[in-house]
């Protein structure tokens, strides 16, 4: 049977590019280890020969041939740290766009790019030369064996006990630094999510509360993180008192080797020479696990996140869309849940189709937008974007074809007319443009420096109706096939409103479908076609001019329009 390889993902991709690194730099490794040896051969040649034969030239040929052999380790040092900092960046040329840009795709927190970080840290850190140089230690203890077979066994008992000592850290500190890392992960988070929240937090004095909350998660990671540093600390102290208690052990055995006249002064000292640096990568090893063990953890969480999947491979291009959307059965919720939050729609927009949403908090309604946008995939059913799986279209291209007004409007670093151009190339016409249609351009003409004006992260220098007019023109850009506002005048005032359904009107009139959530009868009033999500489900669809009546008396009531009871829906393909 033919093998199939494994699917290749840009992650795998980008650790088989690090570990071909690896290689050239363990290459390099092989011939500084060589050159490691320059000290330990000039002591016994010295020790036997010089000081034997009181050969002054020979001390000076001898001297002149480690000294060069010393330069050439120095300069092959210095090609090995370059090759891996180039390693490094390639590394991180490969993944840090694609796991950003996934990071966003998939509504995720930045926990994957400090993963990145810290692998990239690993790889290019002294702790992994250390893991290139253990490989020789094999060799070390050999030399030391041919040294003298006494010296050999008590260097080969130190590399034993020293890996013992390796393994034992392993056990005690794995378990421990892995709950510390979630922990820790758990805090950032909170934090993260705590800081687009500031206002509210300090309007309403949330702050002490919220502090101590974040301080239980982050002091108990600390806390698991201590515990686990100290414990790989006794080890590596207890390492360290080993190896210097092997370098007595050696000489002492050397000593009275030399006094039984089995050996000499120079095979003792050159022997202690050779195991110190055959036992220094697995010492080093044993000081730098906690960053290996930091390293292997993020390995596996973007393995499982970012490693599974195999590339997107290029799609062909597809006509421009022109609106058509239909939803087939379509079943879904937010996908890091796998709750299912909105079931059984079935539905179909022309272009030029105007659909107002309506129904309660929590009915489903920003999901039903979600998975209309293709941001998430639904969980059973299909939806069509001009007959396509909205799935199948290539972000990129479909993009630009797309505008879309959350209930959280993000502003980001950048111009005005930046954000407006979704910081693609700026065409002025149609920054202006859909400025106007947003009823945004006389409020952007009074910032300081007008459509050039700089916002801060989140829009901070920025009020909120005034981030919501500047949303809507970043939605309204290019004018797109498929516009979807969340809550748009839920900011603005009722001038800003009535600019909401001129736009709506004009881009209605264009041939363009537009889906807009809200409880204002006023909107509601503006659409085409209206649908009322309650319980996840379609409990009403049809024609606004049919069911807006009965939206209307029941505000009169004064019931929400978000309340209408479930009404038969009728046809509910347009």
């Amino acid at each position: 049977m033919p093998r199939t390889s494994a699917p290749s993902t840009p992650f795998v991709r980008a650790m088989a590019t690090a570990r071909g690194g690896l290689q050239r730099v363990a290459f390099f490794s092989f011939f500084i280890n060589l050159l490691m040896l320059t000290s330990s051969v000039y002591m016994l040649q010295v020790y036997d020969r010089v000081l034997a034969s009181r050969s002054e030239s020979t001390l000076i040929y001898l001297t002149l041939f480690a000294a060069a052999c010393l330069a050439t380790l120095g300069l092959l040092e210095g090609v090995r740290s370059r090759l891996l900092v180039r390693m490094g960046a390639r590394f991180d040329a490969q993944l840090s766009a694609q796991v950003f840009s996934e990071t966003l795709a998939r509504g995720r927190n930045g926990q994957a790019l400090r993963d990145l970080d810290s692998l990239r840290g690993f790889l290019t850190g002294t702790h992994i030369l250390s893991l290139l140089d253990a490989p020789w230690m094999p060799i070390y203890l050999g030399l030391v064996y041919v040294l003298h077979p006494l010296l050999g066994h008590v260097a080969l008992g130190g590399a034993v006990l020293l890996f013992a000592l390796g393994l034992w850290n392993e056990r005690r500190t794995r378990r421990t630094l892995a709950e510390a890392g979630g922990e820790l992960s758990a805090s950032h988070q909170f934090a993260e999510m705590s800081s687009r929240n500031a206002d509210a937090i300090r309007a309403m004095g949330m702050l002490p509360g919220l502090t101590a909350l974040w301080r239980r998660r982050h002091d108990l990671g600390l806390g698991l993180q201590g515990l686990a540093s100290d414990r790989a600390a006794s080890v590596a102290a207890v390492a360290k008192a080993t190896r210097f208690l092997l370098q007595v052990g050696i000489l002492g055995v050397g000593a009275w080797l030399v006094i039984q006249e089995q050996t000499t002064a120079g095979v003792m000292i050159a022997a202690s020479i050779v195991m110190g640096r055959g036992l220094a990568p697995v010492e080093a090893a044993i000081g730098g696990w906690r960053g290996f063990l930091a390293a292997r953890q993020a390995h596996q969480r973007l393995l499982e996140g970012y490693g599974q999947q195999p590339a997107d491979q290029a799609r062909m291009p597809l006509p421009a869309p022109t609106g058509a959307l239909s939803f087939e059965g379509v079943a879904g919720g937010p996908p890091e849940a796998r709750k299912i939050t909105v079931r059984e729609l079935s539905f179909a927009l022309e272009p030029g189709t105007c659909l107002g949403i309506t129904g309660p908090s929590a009915a489903g309604k920003s999901t039903l937008v979600r998975l209309a946008l293709g941001i998430w995939r639904p969980m059973a059913g299909v939806v069509r974007l001009d007959g396509v799986n909205i799935a199948d279209w290539d972000r990129q291209d479909v993009g630009p074809h797309i505008g879309y007004l959350p209930q959280d409007i993000e502003l980001f670093p950048g111009t005005v007319a930046d954000n407006i151009a979704r910081f693609g190339e700026v065409d002025p016409g149609q920054v202006v443009e859909a400025a106007k249609l947003a009823g945004a351009h006389a409020m952007v003409l009074e910032l300081p420096g007008g459509y050039d004006a700089e916002i801060g992260p989140g829009g901070v220098n920025l009020s909120g109706g005034q981030r919501q007019r500047i949303g809507l023109a970043r939605a309204f850009y290019g004018r797109p096939a498929l516009i979807v506002l969340d809550e748009p005048t839920s900011n603005l005032d009722a001038e800003g409103e009535a600019a909401v359904r001129q736009a709506m009107d004009a881009l209605r009139e264009a041939g363009r479908t537009l889906i807009v959530i809200a409880h204002r009868p006023a909107l509601l009033g503006g659409t085409d076609k209206l649908m009322v999500i309650q319980q996840g489900r379609i409990g009403a669809f049809g024609d606004t001019s049919e069911l807006m009546p009965q939206i209307t008396r029941r505000v009169v009531a004064g019931i929400a329009p978000s309340q209408v009871p479930v009404v038969p829906a009728g046809a509910r393909h347009v």
